[in-house]
């Protein structure tokens, strides 16, 4: 149904909104964009899209880059900016930062959007290792070491707080060597195998994004 309306030209935002009311879903939930970045990945057998990266080929070949198509002329949905501008804390989930959270952040107007708001990440590397999916493997084969310190590294000034997972506390003096001096940190335990941990993560980030808010 969504691809079928997208093809007769009506906006992601606009089915999105609607799939949402179908479902009961009472948060607000918006795409980054209504134009198409199709996401392409650099690779030792040429450039691919996404999907054939990640479905037909596994995630197997080598990643050396990542580009994302047409986003240099790309607009934020209706929405979006007023919602960051409005927001009291912005919380980056732990997801990965080159394929998920990286076209987000290149759609023009919501990084510098973002600089201006109180921002924190969740780190998803727990012990040198990605919780979910390929992140991990394309840190390695970029000759970057997959660690919350690569994490905080790569979002750099953009972050006021970073929240880590206890298992990586030995790492907490050079994260904040690394950054801009003004990081804060949190550690607890971020692994969430269920909904009691989900909600435990919750609560603890929102308390910790409450502090950040008093400091910033």
């Amino acid at each position: 149904e969504r691809t079928r309306r997208l093809e007769e030209g009506q906006p992601l935002s606009q089915i999105t909104t609607d799939f949402c009311r179908a479902w009961g879903i009472q948060a607000k939930v918006l795409p980054m964009s209504d134009d198409r970045i199709p996401t392409l990945i650099e690779t030792d057998q040429g450039v691919l899209s996404f999907q054939e990266y990640f479905v037909k080929l596994g995630c197997e070949p080598p990643v050396k880059g990542f580009r994302f198509q047409g986003v240099e002329g790309s607009r934020p949905a209706p929405g979006v900016l007023a919602c960051i501008q409005a927001a009291d804390l912005v919380v980056i989930c732990p997801s990965n930062p080159w394929v998920s959270i990286d076209p987000i952040l290149e759609v023009p107007g919501i990084r510098s959007a973002l600089e201006k708001k109180t921002v924190l990440a969740v780190s998803p590397n727990i012990g040198g290792q990605a919780v979910k999916g390929p992140a991990a493997k394309m840190y390695r084969e970029m000759d970057i070491e997959p660690s919350a310190l690569a994490v905080a590294a790569h979002y750099g000034d953009l972050l006021d707080g970073f929240v880590i997972d206890e298992q990586d506390q030995n790492l907490e003096e050079k994260i904040i060597s690394n950054g801009n001096g003004t990081l804060a940190l949190y550690s607890t335990d971020i692994w969430m195998k269920n909904r009691t941990d989900r909600l435990s993560v919750a609560e603890n980030i929102l308390k910790f994004g409450r502090i950040l808010e008093k400091e910033v």
